[in-house]
């Protein structure tokens, strides 16, 4: 290696360094929008047959943003309506707390003035919500700009997506045909993962939701978001919330209703993992669950929020890469374009 090569390497090394550094405050940002473009990709190129790529972005861009904040809307409708209804079953006389003083003061032979007691508490968090305001400022813009960012992001990439693909297809050193084979792989593992575990984990974790619904959960909503989280680790998945709300009917005097949920969950919500996840992972590229998990959980670590998706499609990233060198190793060696 000469000396013009290795200066233009360390320029290189140097400039990947620094771009890096202004990458990962914005991460998460960064990640979700490659994620999504990812996915609106296909639709973008047939809209682009009848539209400018420019306004097929924008409608792209726009769907993409409503496909969020409606949801997202919808949800703190719901847990903000469950909790006015819970605190409107409440009934401040029915609070004896001249009772619960004298039952405190019988138990632990001190007195306790509970009134006075709640008056400093509610001091004492208005203090720490007044010294933290200015931490709290600086994470809402923090999430402000990170937003803003991903959707000017989302809106290049899907613009000039197909430039962005010839590019690095150009500077990727290997030949045509194994680039194809490469990307046609990792396209498979992409879908498996969106396809076979994000959306069944939606589909799951809904289905569930309605259970909940049904069988009068509080806050049924806010955990139905919890199930679809927790539907993407297999084997675990939404047991963790319908279990216990099972466990809560049954202690609450429903009998009844929680055996409802427990016989609905077991064969509803379990046959909808069953046939819907083999069907649409077999569509596109065998997962073992063993990937899937290792790559969710360790995906949290290295990743954040977004290594519930970008975990899984690294490993199988991988195996896809190893696919790859197996098939076209030996003959990249004797080929002399890649001396």
């Amino acid at each position: 290696m000469n000396l013009s090569k290795g200066f233009l390497l360390v320029l290189i090394a140097l400039f990947a360094y620094l771009s890096l550094l202004l990458v990962v405050p914005f991460a998460q940002y960064v990640l979700g929008a490659i994620l999504i473009a990812y996915v609106l990709y296909p639709v973008q190129q047939r809209l682009e047959r009848r539209v400018r790529p420019s306004i097929a972005a924008v409608a792209l861009v726009a769907l993409a943003v409503a496909g969020f904040v409606v949801p997202l809307i919808v949800v703190v409708i719901a847990v903000a309506s469950d909790a006015r209804r819970l605190l409107e079953t409440v009934n401040t006389d029915s609070l004896e707390l001249s009772e619960l003083e004298r039952a405190i003061e019988e138990q632990t032979g001190q007195r306790v003035d509970l009134p006075s007691a709640l008056v400093d508490a509610a001091q004492n968090v208005g203090t720490v919500a007044l010294e933290r305001s200015t931490e709290w400022f600086s994470t809402v813009t923090h999430v402000l700009i990170g937003v803003g960012l991903a959707v000017f992001l989302l809106y290049y990439l899907l613009k000039d997506g197909d430039d962005l693909v010839a590019w690095m297809r150009e500077l990727t050193p290997l030949p045509d045909d194994v680039q194809d084979d490469f990307y046609q792989r990792l396209d498979e593992v992409m879908w498996a993962v969106l396809a076979g575990h994000v959306l069944i984990a939606i589909v799951q974790g809904s289905i569930a939701g309605l259970g909940l619904l049904a069988t009068g959960i509080p806050n049924a909503a806010f955990w139905t978001v919890i199930m679809i989280v927790l539907s993407l680790i297999p084997l675990v998945g939404s047991f963790l919330i319908w279990g216990p709300a099972v466990i809560f009917l049954f202690l609450t005097g429903e009998p009844l209703l929680a055996g409802v949920l427990f016989v609905y969950s077991m064969i509803v919500v379990g046959l909808s993992d069953d046939y819907l996840r083999p069907l649409v992972v077999d569509r596109y590229a065998e997962l073992n669950p063993a990937v899937i998990i290792l790559g969710v959980l360790g995906g949290v670590y290295a990743f954040g929020v977004m290594g519930l998706f970008y975990g899984p499609v690294v490993l199988g990233a991988l195996m896809a890469t190893l696919d790859v060198m197996n098939n076209h190793y030996d003959r990249l060696g004797n080929d002399p374009g890649m001396q």
